[in-house]
């Protein structure tokens, strides 16, 4: 975020912060919605994130990047709600269908996701950060409060799990043919 931006907001200027979410909104959610695997919990997610944001700016370090902030914030929402939703119901979560990312093909799309998805959140939300918002492992290491090994671990981990299944989807698409 840029810092003219940041001091707007925390000096209550209402119009930048509605800039600021305006601007991150659609990001926000198809994050929320890739760890969460619900749109509607990460319609909850991203929404209480702004909140927390908006309340808690004032306690955020400006010597240090604002985004692995932000997202850490977004995904301990996205946790708390999924821990809150598993309470009270046992309904099964989805995939959005029409969620896509621009760095992702079309033609793409939907064997990657499906692979992503299949991913333990453990692997999962560090492939996310990472390869869809790239953020380096420092980063992710802050948003998720673990150390930056064990996400170089989870990282290489995820990534040949990833691998796995994109393989037998393959070598399953080619005993079809």
């Amino acid at each position: 975020m840029e810092r003219s931006l940041l001091q707007r907001i925390k000096s209550g200027d209402k119009d930048a912060f509605r800039t600021f979410y305006n601007q991150q909104i659609d990001k926000t959610l198809r994050v929320a919605i890739l760890i969460t695997k619900n749109h509607e919990l990460a319609k909850e997610a991203t929404q209480e994130t702004f909140i927390r944001v908006y309340r808690n700016l004032s306690s955020y370090d400006a010597s240090k990047p604002f985004d692995p902030w932000f997202y850490r914030i977004l995904t301990n929402e996205c946790y708390r709600i999924m821990k809150k939703e598993a309470k009270i119901s046992t309904q099964h979560a989805y995939i959005d269908p029409d969620i896509k990312d621009s760095s992702i093909k079309t033609d793409d799309y939907s064997e990657l996701n499906e692979a992503i998805q299949s991913l333990n959140e453990l692997y999962r939300i560090p492939i996310i950060l990472k390869y869809l918002k790239g953020f380096s492992e420092r980063e992710i290491s802050t948003v998720l409060e673990t150390n930056q090994n064990t996400i170089k671990s989870r990282l290489h981990k995820g990534r040949a799990l990833l691998k796995n299944y994109l393989n037998d989807l393959e070598e399953r698409g080619k005993k079809h043919v």
